[in-house]
This record gives structure tokens, C-alpha cells and sequence, in this order.
């Protein structure tokens, strides 16, 4: 027999990995690109609908306030239904709202439609933190884990060069539907990315982690492990109250206060 663990070290880093890394890291590309929107929009938008100070203000408020609330709601829907079902509804949400946002008649309904925006992209992390958990268990030395670091650069990077051409050109409105589209071509591609091995685990489905590691094999052109997967042991899963809990109280102030 082999555990799901031994198995994911026997097939090792390749192809797969490297796809992997290419789409999850472009989620993170998509995500900066929609966050880091409004600072390149909000100058435009002041002008044309004669926003003071604090309205202005109140745009970004309102992003991070949905993503802060429905990144809780989404993760335990994750926890519920998956990492894949989650992270697809996401990208779905926050393309469909935002592309919306750009045909916005005002400014009570450009804060609304930024705001489900925000709910929408507070959904990527959760596939994106499972799926860079598959690369650091292949690797501890993998450089492309480091180079996930770039990817959230290369979006707010990539927005600001698109608004010195655009918004000059034909206008913040343009903007934002053209920095939609790498969440729509985003979508395309989902098929390729399995549901999150750790999932199944959680949920007892071992049909369904040897069907995933057994993908990753295919893909990646080694065999699997001889004999048979090892039903993991049921494990409780976390709950809330565990960050609170004596035992972990310490270290989850110390990652609040430094996030």
C-alpha cells in the first residue's frame, strides 16, 4: 500500500506542475489587475461625476469590505464543496460583475457593482492556496513557488501600463472591460485543474484522490506507486473557535496583526 503523500513524492515535479503553476499564478495576475483597478480609475470617475474626497474613498472601502466578508463565506464553502467549485463560481462572479461595472450610470451603482467585484475575487485564494500547497509538497526548493510571489506584481504592473494607454485613448470604461478578460480567458481553462487531492482526503473520497493522483502521473509521464492507496485516517476537521483556542490564540494574533 502507499499513502497519498508517498504517492505525490514517487510522481514528483513535471508537466503538470508547470501547467498548474502557469493558471494559478495567472489567477493571481487577474486578481491585482481588478484590485489594484480603482486607484487608476478613481481620478477619471472623480472628475466625471464630481466625487468629493471621502466617495472617492469609499469605492476601495467597499472592495475590501466584500472581499474581507465573503472570503470567510467562500472559504467554508470550499471546505463544503470544494476548492474547484469555489474558485470557477469566483472567476465567474467577478468577471460578470465587473465587465458589468463598466456600463455603470452612476456612482451609487459603480460602488455596488465594485463591491460584488471584490465578493467575487475573494474567492480566488482559496483555490490558489490549495493548489500552491500540491507545488510545495513536490518540492521544498521548487523555484516556482517563489516566483508565485511575482504574479500579484506582474497584475498591478500590468494595469497601470494598460491605463496610460487606454484611459487617455477611448476612456476608464474601456479599461476596465479589457482587465476583465484575463478572468474570462481564465474560465476556459478550469478543466484543466483537477479538485484539490487534500479535499478529497478530507471528505474520505479515496476514489476520487486516486483518479486525481493518477492524472497527475499520466501528465506528467511517470508511473504510479505498485499497490494500493491507503484509506487515510479520519481526522477532525478545524473549525473557528480553534484559532481562538489557547493552544493557537498566540500565533493567530501574530498573523492577523502582521496581515
Amino acid at each position: 500500500t502507499f499513502t497519498v503523500e508517498e504517492a505525490v513524492e514517487t510522481i514528483g515535479f513535471g508537466r503538470f506542475h508547470i501547467m498548474l503553476f502557469l493558471v494559478m499564478g495567472s489567477t493571481g495576475v487577474a486578481e491585482a489587475m481588478e484590485i489594484m483597478l480603482i486607484a487608476v480609475v478613481s481620478p477619471l470617475t472623480r472628475c466625471e461625476w464630481q466625487l468629493q474626497d471621502w466617495q472617492v474613498a469609499l469605492v476601495t472601502t467597499m472592495v475590501f469590505f466584500g472581499y474581507m466578508v465573503f472570503s470567510t463565506v467562500l472559504g467554508l464553502l470550499a471546505d463544503r464543496y470544494g476548492r474547484w467549485k469555489i474558485l470557477l463560481l469566483s472567476f465567474l462572479w467577478a468577471a460578470y460583475f465587473s465587465l458589468l461595472t463598466s456600463f455603470a450610470p452612476s456612482y451609487i451603482w459603480f460602488v455596488l457593482l465594485r463591491a460584488m467585484v471584490g465578493r467575487g475575487v475573494s474567492g480566488h485564494a482559496q483555490g490558489r492556496g490549495e493548489n500552491k500547497q500540491i507545488l510545495a509538497m513536490c518540492s521544498c526548493s521548487n523555484p516556482f513557488l517563489s516566483l508565485g510571489k511575482v504574479v500579484w506584481l506582474a497584475g498591478s504592473l500590468l494595469i497601470i501600463g494598460l491605463a496610460s494607454v487606454v484611459n487617455p485613448t477611448i476612456g476608464w470604461r474601456w479599461l476596465i472591460r479589457i482587465a476583465s478578460i484575463p478572468g474570462i480567458l481564465l474560465i476556459l481553462v478550469f478543466k484543466f485543474i483537477p479538485e484539490s487531492a487534500r479535499y478529497h482526503v478530507s471528505t474520505g473520497n479515496t476514489e476520487a484522490v486516486l483518479a486525481t493522483l493518477q492524472r497527475i502521473a499520466r501528465i506528467n509521464g511517470v508511473p504510479m506507486p505498485e499497490g494500493q492507496l491507503r484509506e487515510p485516517a479520519k481526522i477532525r476537521r478545524g473549525r473557528f473557535k480553534d484559532l481562538i483556542h489557547s493552544k493557537y490564540l498566540r500565533t493567530t494574533l501574530q498573523i492577523w496583526i502582521i496581515w
